[in-house]
């Protein structure tokens, strides 16, 4: 295989220094386009209506990566591919005169730039009849011997440009991406929320749950951490004076991979000052419903074999309800060492010690979550589980905390914010003793600055996080986080090689 490959090279780079002797600069600087292949194709498709004169379809220029190659004597067929798809070329000898010498040097994967005339083969097939011809970029390295179909997802994972070259079915997912991301930013800035940048190195890696990534500053001789959210920084703006913000970044969790985690990921968080978890659930509905709609032209989904329905109003269930009628488990009758015996009994792996906040959530994960396949709004958590958000007033013990679940996956949490600076201080503090007392469970950390800021007075907040990673899995109907993320995290291989393909998802 290795002997095969570099003859492959070889003549590939002979073919480069062919077309350098001949006057050719394989890697030009510009080439002007007059459009791409579907803009082409519609517009050939508008003259055959007649709706433009005919000579619209002269001159054009076109310009692709060639994924296809058919010779014929004196003329030969090619199809170029863009981002808007894919069209043929038509090279004659009697239109090129000595430019038809150029194919012999062009191999599949090779750039090209056409100048031309459209035309419907006899075939059916609209062509661009080649008048002159431009390598773009010659291709020193030979597409995958299957790139028509490249399915080996580690190579697709890892080299994610033959994926986008071989898999025309992926692309889209990308773009699909792209317009959630706009709507989201379209639908918050229309009810006047201001799109805000909060820091990504910070001094304390608060707001979340997690095992932050350590660095060190050099220059202020200081040890700072990757972000795990961007909450508290935010919330020192409402309570700075802005009555609305929203932040749509990368945050980063040292934690495992698996099928809807990558260490790295997109989340949106919002906050609204005067507003709480019941107003924050109507706009999350209404936001997600109105762009599954934007982008897939239907308020439902397909995962698997389940049709997902995002249209208001969604489910609500209590935690607590919920959570007894999955697995038997009634929080309230049951003190720590009951609840540990009883998730013992129920096949959670409780070797390690761990909190009753923790507990409840590997209860909730194993018991409730893979049920909740329509949307559905989980309401009011046990405070243990929720440092951040307030007390539920008719509830002790509980917070006005509510998650989103959708295919059996958290897509949104949100929170009526603690403005309290005693009561988060209390709190905070007792994420730290939880801290001690369990040694390696990731908590919640103390901000004394957020603190501060604090005790100078927030209002009333609703604040949401939103992973747009999973968010996009849904509405594009994708089976995985690495399905949307261009350049998803992997491990690296020896010597730094990406031509290696086999390793395995990893989960802590």
């Amino acid at each position: 295989m290795a002997d095969q490959e570099d003859t492959l090279l070889s003549n590939r780079a002979a073919k480069l220094e062919r077309m350098r002797a001949d006057g050719i600069d394989p890697y030009p600087a510009r080439f002007h386009r007059t459009c791409d292949a579907a803009t082409a194709s519609a517009l050939f498709e508008t003259v055959e209506r007649g709706e433009q004169p005919d000579d619209k379809l002269e001159n054009l220029s076109l310009a692709g990566r060639i994924v296809s190659m058919r010779t014929m004597g004196k003329a030969a067929f090619l199809d170029l591919q863009d981002a808007s798809g894919r069209i043929q070329a038509l090279l004659r000898q009697n239109n090129l005169n000595e430019g038809f010498d150029l194919l012999k040097n062009l191999d599949l994967g090779d750039h090209l730039g056409v100048r031309g005339n459209l035309i419907r083969t006899r075939t059916g097939e609209i062509t661009i009849d080649a008048l002159e011809l431009t390598v773009t970029a010659k291709g020193m390295r030979p597409l995958p011997e299957k790139f028509h179909g490249l399915r080996d997802i580690e190579t697709r994972y890892r080299q994610r440009y033959l994926d986008l070259i071989s898999n025309q079915e992926i692309m889209p997912v990308f773009v699909l991406r792209s317009k959630v991301i706009s709507g989201i930013r379209r639908f918050l800035d229309d009810r006047g929320f201001l799109e805000v940048d909060t820091p990504i190195l910070v001094p304390v890696a608060a707001g979340a749950h997690a095992k932050p990534f350590v660095t060190h500053h050099n220059a202020l001789d200081q040890q700072l951490y990757l972000r795990i959210a961007t909450e508290l920084y935010l919330k020192r703006l409402i309570i700075g004076g802005f009555d609305k913000v929203y932040e749509i970044g990368r945050v980063f969790r040292n934690e495992g991979i698996d099928q809807d985690h990558n260490p790295e990921f997109s989340l949106l968080e919002s906050y609204e000052a005067y507003a709480d978890y019941n107003d924050v659930m109507n706009m999350v509905e209404e936001m997600i419903s109105s762009i599954c709609i934007a982008v897939n032209g239907s308020a439902q989904v397909t995962m698997g074999e389940q049709v997902i329905d995002f249209t208001p109003p969604w489910q609500r269930v209590s935690l607590r309800e919920e959570l007894q009628n999955r697995s038997g488990v009634d929080l309230e009758s049951m003190d720590d060492a009951a609840l540990r015996k009883r998730a013992t009994e129920l096949g959670i792996d409780t070797k390690v010690l761990e909190s009753r906040g923790r507990l409840i959530d590997k209860l909730l994960s194993t018991f409730v979550e893979p049920h909740l396949i329509q949307p559905t709004f989980v309401l009011d958590y046990p405070e243990e589980m929720s440092p951040l958000a307030k007390a539920k007033p008719d509830a002790p013990g509980y917070v006005e905390r509510f998650e989103a679940f959708a295919f059996g996956m958290e897509i949104a949490n949100s929170y009526s914010e603690l403005n309290d600076p005693k009561v988060q201080r209390e709190r905070f503090e007792g994420q730290e003793q939880i801290r001690e007392l369990y040694e390696d469970e990731e908590v919640d950390r103390q901000d004394e600055d957020f603190l501060t800021a604090m005790e100078y007075g927030m209002p009333p907040t609703g604040g949401l996080g939103i992973g747009i990673d999973r968010l996009v899995m849904l509405l594009a109907g994708q089976p995985s986080i690495r399905d949307v993320l261009l350049f998803p995290q992997m491990r690296t291989l020896q010597g730094g090689s990406t031509e290696d393909a086999s390793d395995e998802p990893v989960q802590e």
